[in-house]
């Protein structure tokens, strides 16, 4: 699906990867769910806006952009800002595998976690 015809953008906006790794990681048919040092993150070009992850998420984490509070817009850009040259450079991966497991994070998430 080209990303231009998509009426829906997942994201996480919370902080704790270890429930989010469980339960919504293994159903994305994609494998676009990417482990940070404290949040898992949404590759947005590899998402397909399927919605499996946003069912199964048990701490409400993942949300449609259009259905976000302000107060946490800032978590779209942390979202994205994994895969992007000033934190892993990883771009598009192609699959969440041990090889794209990162002890960083986007600077928001860093402070958030504190």
């Amino acid at each position: 699906m080209a990303r231009a015809l998509r009426c829906r953008t997942f994201f996480i906006a919370y902080v704790s990867p270890r429930l989010i790794s469980v339960a919504a990681a293994p159903v994305c048919p994609v494998e676009c769910i990417y482990e940070g040092g404290r949040m898992m993150h949404i590759q947005p070009d590899q998402c397909i806006d399927c919605g499996l992850c946003l069912s199964v998420c048990p701490v409400d984490a993942i949300y449609v952009s259009e259905d976000l509070a302000e107060s946490k817009r800032a978590f779209e850009r942390a979202n994205a800002g994994l895969f992007g040259s000033a934190i892993t450079g990883w771009g598009s991966p192609g699959g969440a595998d041990s090889a794209h497991v990162s002890a960083l994070d986007y600077p928001l998430v860093a402070i958030r976690a504190k």
